[in-house]
């Protein structure tokens, strides 16, 4: 399947043009589903030009044919009528199997089939498609690592010897290994928890940074939506577009009611889902490993410009925040000294998501991490409530100058002037 070139309002756009788009566009055209039976349309004419190397979200209420719209592009639905085209190609007419092995697809609770293992799991269509057993056997281990995997620790494991995240880590790295141009996932996260739904959505956002391809991703949840898309596709009944636009144009002109209902209250503070950690103050922290002599980390922090360190695992993973408060209860050891670390985020990670874990440490900061979950810096309080200061007023100051200018019969100073709009000047009259 060709690839097509183009550009992405992407979620790095400081960087996204120095990277290869390896995705291609795809055009809906009068795309329609008819059920048998049914009084109407699932899916209506729809039709919709996504760039190459976007991630565009499709989000709106329960039944109104997201799901169903994105399954047609990999034809696991066929369209009644209308037309599909990936990159150069026109798929409406071709194989659909030959078609899915060429489009990445990742679904809820990741669909992994619970015989196989990890390896066999990523593997299937790349071997389906008759790749070698060498290059096969370089790109599970390849994928591993580009999701976060341990390729030693995870080759030959089940997927119930897995966490719900790693599962789904699982599935986005099966849907990805024969390098599909596009990618389908149908609220891939949805089945996991708020804690691991973020670290998910992270990932996804350093993936599409590196690997430039062509996302559709459907979604209830409209914080999600703002998080990850390049563009919004806000559907109404029968998958009609209200609105297709970028996150901020969505946030700051919804352009109805409709719309309106999804941006909700607090519209604002949702563009803290807009920037992240990566573009704001990532600052060092003094450190030290938890196997380090006790002597050279009570030298450091009686010496350090803060009154605690950052005790890192052999990994170099944050462990615990050790204040100089602690060092009366070391005794010799540093095993019931500290505070274990909770909380850390990426530099993938939202504003809000590190302004959520900020708050919920009384210390006022929170620890940023690697995709291995390397220490990499620390972000405090005052950067996120300085760019939280400087997002409101660019809201306030965008608001004012979309205010009209009252007309000049609104102006009090001209009521009462000789020649102005009063009831008998004639200026401002009718010719």
């Amino acid at each position: 399947m060709p690839e097509t070139p183009g550009t992405s309002n992407g979620t790095d756009s400081g960087t996204a043009g120095a990277r290869a788009v390896s995705g291609a566009g795809i055009q809906l055209e009068n795309l329609t589903k008819i059920y048998p039976g049914s009084p109407g349309p699932a899916v209506d004419n729809v039709n919709m030009e996504i760039k190459a190397g976007e991630l565009v979200i499709f989000v709106g209420p329960s039944g109104c044919g997201k799901s169903t719209t994105l399954k047609m592009i990999n034809r696991l639905i066929e369209p009644t009528s209308g037309r599909i085209r990936i990159g150069d190609e026109d798929v409406t007419d071709i194989d659909p199997v030959k078609l899915r092995r060429k489009v990445g697809y990742a679904i809820q609770q990741s669909g992994l089939f619970p015989h196989m293992t990890v390896a066999q799991n990523i593997a299937l269509v790349p071997k389906m498609i008759g790749w070698p057993k060498a290059k096969i056997g370089s790109r599970v281990e390849e994928m591993l690592d580009l999701v976060g995997l341990d390729p030693g620790e995870f080759h030959g494991r089940y997927p119930r010897q897995l966490s719900g995240g790693q599962q789904q880590r699982v599935g986005v790295a099966r849907a990805l290994a024969a390098d599909p141009p596009v990618l389908l996932m149908d609220e891939p996260f949805g089945a996991v928890d708020p804690i691991t739904r973020d670290h998910l959505q992270d990932e996804l956002i350093r993936l599409q940074h590196e690997l430039r391809k062509t996302i559709c991703f459907v979604t209830h949840d409209f914080d999600e939506a703002i998080k990850l898309g390049d563009r919004i596709a806000i559907l109404r009944e029968r998958s009609h577009i209200a609105q297709f636009d970028t996150p901020e144009a969505i946030l700051t002109n919804p352009t109805d009611d409709f719309v309106s209902g999804f941006v909700g209250a607090g519209a604002a503070l949702k563009r803290l889902n807009l920037t992240r950690v990566r573009d704001v103050g990532v600052v060092d922290f003094p450190t030290a490993g938890m196997d380090d002599p006790l002597e050279s980390i009570v030298a450091l922090l009686r010496s350090g410009p803060t009154n605690e360190v950052l005790l890192l695992d052999p990994n170099r993973r944050p462990y615990k925040w050790l204040r100089r408060g602690d060092l009366s209860r070391a005794k010799g050891t540093l095993a019931r000294a500290g505070t274990l670390v909770h909380d850390t985020v990426t530099r993938d990670a939202t504003l809000r998501d590190a302004l959520e874990a900020v708050l919920t440490d009384s210390a006022g900061r929170v620890a940023v991490t690697g995709r291995r979950g390397e220490y990499i810096g620390v972000v405090d309080m005052e950067t996120l409530m300085n760019n939280v200061h400087e997002l409101l007023e660019a809201d306030r100051l965008e608001a004012a100058a979309q205010e009209p200018e009252p007309d000049e019969q609104d102006r009090p100073d001209q009521q009462d002037r000789p020649g102005g709009s009063g009831a008998d000047g004639a200026q401002g009259g009718t010719a």
